[in-house]
């Protein structure tokens, strides 16, 4: 639980500066609190992991373009590009280096058969793709606000990934007890 809660530290600060000030501000605060983060971890010895460095480089990189050019599109481009670098990462991993690295994340809290881990790596490289395409259209299908889609991307996304997570648990437990029924 802290460590979801120290993952979400910089998207929280986003949140909440966004409803006292507005998105350059609290990009801002976002890009300081994903450095922090970093320096954190570095100087208390703790492991940094990959995808925070992902996360860093990206709101660097979109939150510096959108404090540059003075304009919300890089921002709102930030989580798509976020996921699908997941994906690709995941797809990448497994198709051209041969690795499953849902496996590799997971393997010590569960035990399936490779075709299971391949079945899991694709469903969530399909989770962060269409979490992508949705999060472009909340931001510029001109249906929704600014701070719409700062809720979306703070609340959306998370209720998306918690479905996702419920409608995974109960395939993968399907599909394990049906492993356990033929083993018998």
């Amino acid at each position: 639980m802290k460590k979801l809660l120290f993952d979400l530290f910089p998207l929280v600060l986003f949140f909440i500066v966004f409803r006292f000030a507005d998105i350059y501000a609290a990009t801002a605060v976002a890009m300081a609190a994903s450095v922090a983060q970093i320096l954190w971890l570095k100087f208390s010895s703790k492991k940094i992991e990959g995808s925070h460095w992902i996360n860093l480089a990206i709101i660097v990189v979109f939150g510096g373009a959108t404090l540059l050019f003075q304009s919300d599109v890089f921002i709102k481009w930030k989580p798509t590009v976020l996921y699908w670098v997941f994906a690709c990462v995941l797809l990448g991993g497994r198709y051209l280096m041969g690795r499953n690295l849902m496996q590799k994340l997971m393997g010590a809290q569960l035990t399936l058969p490779e075709p299971l881990w391949d079945k899991l790596n694709l469903m969530w490289s399909g989770f962060f793709i269409f979490a992508g395409i949705v999060n472009l259209y909340v931001a510029f299908s001109g249906h929704f606000t600014e701070s719409q889609w700062v809720n979306f991307k703070v609340f959306g996304l998370m209720v998306l990934l918690l479905v996702f997570v419920v409608i995974q648990s109960v395939w993968l437990s399907r599909h394990m007890k049906d492993q356990t029924d033929q083993a018998d």
